[in-house]
C-alpha cells in the first residue's frame, strides 16, 4: 500500500514561526511520530512525504535519525493542502493502484488504523477515517444566529488516513483543478464527482495537532501508550 503524508503546511493557527510538523513532542518532532506509526504499519510499504523545499534538509535528516525501512519518498508541496496532494499522486509510482493519504499533523493515529484501511480499500473506491460525533453541532448564518441542529446520529467527525482508488482520485483532483473546487479533504472532491465514500472507525485519540493546546494532549497521549 503507497501512503501520501501532506506535511507542507505552516499551520498558522499553532503560532509558530514554523512548519507545525518540526515542533518536538516527547523529543521527537511531530512528523517522526506520523512515519513511525506508518513505518510499523505492515500494510504499508511505500511512503511520500509531501513538503515545502526549505523544510526539506530537515527531513532528510530527520530521516536519517529515524533509519526506518520502508521506502521514502520526499515530493515538493503546493500553495494549499489540495495542491500538495495533486503533487503528491503524480509522484505515485505507476503501479499504485490504491493510496491512502494522511496528515502529517495527526501523529497520535496507531499502526492498526492504517492496516484497517488499507484492508477496507480492497472492498471499495474510497473511504475516510471517522468518528460519531459526540457533541451536538448548531448551524449558524453569518448573523451568528441558529439556523438549525442536525440530527447528532447522521454526523461523524473525519480523520485520516482517507483511502482511494489511485486513478479514480486523480481524475477528481483533475476535475477540481478544471472547475477551481476547493476543498479541506480528499473525500470532499470524491463526494463532489458522485463517488462513494464509505467510513472507516477511526480512533478517539487520532486528534490532529492544530493548535498550541494540542501539544500537551499529544505529549500525555504519547507519553501514556510508550510509558515514558
Amino acid at each position: 500500500m503507497h501512503l501520501l503524508i501532506p506535511a507542507a503546511g505552516m499551520g498558522k493557527r499553532m503560532g509558530s514561526d514554523r512548519n507545525k510538523l518540526l515542533l518536538t513532542v516527547l523529543g521527537k518532532p511531530i512528523l517522526a511520530w506520523t512515519l513511525l506509526a506508518a513505518e510499523a504499519a505492515s500494510a504499508i510499504d511505500w511512503i511520500g512525504i509531501i513538503a515545502q523545499p526549505a523544510d526539506r534538509d530537515f527531513i532528510v535528516n530527520l530521516l536519517s535519525q529515524l533509519n526506518l525501512s520502508k521506502h521514502i519518498e520526499i515530493v515538493t508541496g503546493g500553495a494549499s493542502r489540495q495542491e500538495s496532494v495533486y503533487n503528491g499522486l503524480q509522484a505515485l509510482p505507476l503501479h499504485a493502484s490504491h493510496v491512502l493519504i494522511h496528515d502529517g499533523a495527526r501523529c497520535l493515529a496507531q499502526p492498526d488504523l492504517f492496516d484497517r484501511c488499507a484492508a477496507a480499500l480492497q472492498d471499495c473506491d474510497g473511504l475516510v477515517a471517522a468518528i460519531p460525533v459526540k457533541d451536538t453541532i448548531k448551524i449558524v448564518d453569518h448573523h451568528k444566529t441558529v439556523t438549525n441542529t442536525p440530527d447528532r446520529a447522521n454526523l461523524w467527525a473525519a480523520q485520516t488516513p482517507q483511502g482511494f482508488l489511485t486513478q479514480l482520485l486523480k481524475d477528481c483532483h483533475d476535475r477540481g483543478r478544471e472547475l477551481n473546487w476547493e476543498v479541506t479533504d480528499d473525500a470532499a472532491l470524491f463526494e463532489r464527482c458522485g463517488l462513494p465514500v464509505k467510513i472507516v472507525m477511526g480512533e478517539e485519540s487520532n486528534l490532529k495537532v492544530t493548535t498550541p493546546m494540542d501539544l500537551p494532549i499529544a505529549e500525555f497521549l504519547l507519553s501514556q501508550r510508550f510509558a515514558v
